[in-house]
């Protein structure tokens, strides 16, 4: 039988968390799906772990190859998945029970969306640094693919490991390795061409923290990588018909995005700012505004770059108060 679900498992050096993880794949309500399970050339006993699994369970298939690292081994799997849909997992984390059929139908109930994620809940919470505990909240404020669409530019809005989408389009685009995360890529490049990816507002996927995670460790998952992605996208899109831009915000978070930005020509016109001892000087040629000194900008994009989830919030109360219209007129960006 055709499966209506693959799941798309890549694993390397997994031996300790892949027997609970794919556990958590069999034990699905849902359970019309095929699991490919990619092992990377691992030096553990990850591929016995898997094909006990496989030997049991016939869902279950393990296709070994040298280790050339995540891109090429998600690119290997995505070739050979049979189902309509595709959802990612990894070999340490954990799916709820009905992950698979919860997304599942929120695809058929809209047609008009590409993919979906769903909430997540990192785990274990003791050892959880605090940027990461804000990075889950802010992941799990999205209830909508407009929420998702209108946020792109802070982070990527859809855990990696959460995706479930069509095949078809999951196929079309594949990962790139440009030097950035793989994941933020994709999402970036299908919202661009006009693709929606929604989210099911339930936490169906337990993501575990560990020092070993390819995030902590893999240098394209550095800070200056994400802003890096975030300005080659709004440089293609929001920015597209402007070389020069509002910029709200120069800590640490504007000022890495500036300079971002200067590889594509893409400069502010001006910057605004809150702190008072920096209104009326000149950064890097443009001038330095308050707030209610806006209007006069009228016409040109905003970039709000502002770090903290209350900020950013703030700043969408003002602008909307000004009558800026988020998407249209500014977006947001950390």
């Amino acid at each position: 039988m055709t499966p209506h679900i693959s799941v798309l498992l890549p694993a390397y050096n997994a031996g300790a968390t892949l027997a609970l993880t794919l556990r958590s794949v069999a034990r699905q309500t849902e359970t019309r799906f095929e699991c490919i399970i990619i092992d990377d050339g691992s030096h553990d006993d990850t591929a016995a772990i898997a094909q006990t699994t496989c030997a049991s369970d016939s869902r279950f298939r393990l296709l070994r190859r040298p280790h050339q690292g995540l891109v090429p081994a998600l690119n290997a799997g995505l070739e050979v998945c049979r189902g309509r849909l595709i959802a990612r997992m990894d070999g340490d984390d954990i799916m709820h029970r009905q992950r698979l059929q919860l997304q599942q139908q929120a695809l058929a109930d809209t047609p008009t969306l590409a993919g979906v994620g769903c909430h997540v809940r990192l785990f274990p919470r003791t050892s959880i640094r605090q940027g990461l505990r804000h990075y889950e909240r802010w992941l799990n404020s999205m209830q909508c693919a407009a929420d998702i669409g209108r946020d792109r530019y802070i982070e990527c809005p859809l855990a990696h490991p959460s995706f479930t989408f069509r095949r078809q389009v999951f196929r079309q685009y594949g990962y790139r390795d440009m030097g950035w995360p793989e994941d933020y890529d994709l999402v970036l490049r299908m919202l661009a061409d006009g693709h929606a990816l929604g989210i099911v507002p339930r936490r169906l996927l337990l993501w575990r923290d560990h020092p070993r995670r390819l995030s902590r460790n893999d240098q394209r998952y550095r800070i200056e990588c994400f802003t890096a992605c975030r300005a080659h996208y709004l440089a293609a899109g929001f920015l597209r018909h402007h070389d020069r831009y509002v910029l709200w915000g120069y800590g640490g978070t504007g000022k890495a995005l500036r300079k971002a930005l200067v590889r594509y020509d893409k400069r502010p016109a001006v910057i605004v700012e809150l702190h008072p001892g920096r209104i009326g000087q000149t950064i890097f040629g443009a001038p330095v505004i308050a707030p209610q000194q806006l209007l006069a900008e009228r016409g040109l994009p905003i970039l709000v770059s502002v770090a903290g989830a209350l900020a950013r919030q703030q700043i969408r109360y003002n602008l909307a108060a000004m009558q800026f219209v988020e998407t249209r007129d500014y977006v947001l960006c950390a």
